[in-house]
């Protein structure tokens, strides 16, 4: 029998809502300004079925929060070229403040090169190269918006990273890398595991803060969480199972994201929250259209 949970959750749930009702009160005011609301362009290659319900989801958010969602459907079949001029054209467009590029968009397509075909000042969901520079450095910017999701958890529940052994497993250019940047810009001392770590376990061992973003259902063991540890949770599989194992981690763990309810939540809040701010910047630099 499994030991019974310990840790303290840290649902992003009431967070994330919280955040979406002070968006969707700045977008009020933006539509009132501006007599348009802002506008989120989504642009979805194919019709993988995740990525779909992903997309209805976002869209949905968008109009409870008062934001139109323009979405962009392309055919599996699009060329780097073809999505980079779609970006592009979207990145020129004064009525669109933020863009998403729904992802994975096919092996046969150069995602850094449709990435970076973003404006950086409409890069709301924090993928370009100018945005992760400016994680990096400290500079504005909008951050990738699930690392930014899960530094805004962290806040809520008044874990200081700094002094802290981070513990990152995972490299993606969208997650891992972004949210060790953003622990270590609070002064965490950040460690990132990857396919290629010798003595994986020994590593995670170690983490006070452990942000688990493999993409491999319960990847992390229980017994290899260090006791009262952070345990973020970033993964999403399917039959709503995360990267770590939750119950065999919640007995050891002083706080534990679930799956769902955790971190997923927050990543469309962050980003519906950086739409409205993209919005109003272009507001405040003359850059937007009026319906």
């Amino acid at each position: 029998m499994s030991a019974a949970p310990t840790a303290r959750l840290m649902t992003g749930t009431h967070i994330a809502r919280d955040l979406v009702e002070r968006s969707a009160a700045a977008a009020t005011d933006f539509a009132r300004g501006t007599g348009r609301a802002p506008c989120l362009a989504t642009v979805l290659v194919g019709e993988d079925p995740a990525s779909v319900t992903y997309v209805r989801m976002k869209r949905n958010r968008c109009a409870k929060a008062g934001i139109d969602s323009r979405l962009v459907a392309l055919p599996a079949a699009t060329t780097t070229a073809e999505l980079v001029d779609t970006l592009t054209g979207l990145s020129e467009d004064p009525g669109v403040d933020g863009i998403l590029l729904q992802h994975p968009v096919g092996p046969h397509i150069d995602e850094r090169a449709a990435f970076e075909a973003i404006a950086p000042h409409k890069d709301v969901d924090g993928v370009t190269t100018r945005s992760f520079a400016a994680m990096a450095f400290g500079l504005p910017g909008f951050l990738s918006a699930t690392p930014g999701g899960i530094m805004r958890l962290l806040d809520a529940y008044e874990v200081d990273p700094a002094g802290r052994h981070a513990v990152v497993v995972g490299r993606s250019a969208i997650l891992g890398k972004p949210v060790g940047i953003l622990l270590l810009q609070r002064n965490a001392t950040v460690t990132f595991c990857h396919s290629r770590t010798e003595d994986l376990t020994a590593a995670v061992r170690r983490a006070d803060i452990l942000v688990a973003a493999v993409g491999r259902p319960r990847f992390i063991r229980g017994e290899d969480v260090k006791p009262g540890a952070v345990v973020i949770d970033a993964g999403y599989n399917p039959g709503n199972v995360g990267d770590v194992d939750f119950e065999s981690a919640a007995a050891r763990a002083g706080l534990i994201t679930p799956v769902p309810g955790g971190v997923g939540p927050m990543t469309i809040a962050v980003l519906l929250a950086q739409t409205v701010e993209a919005a109003a910047r272009g507001a405040a630099a003359g850059a937007f259209v009026p319906a």
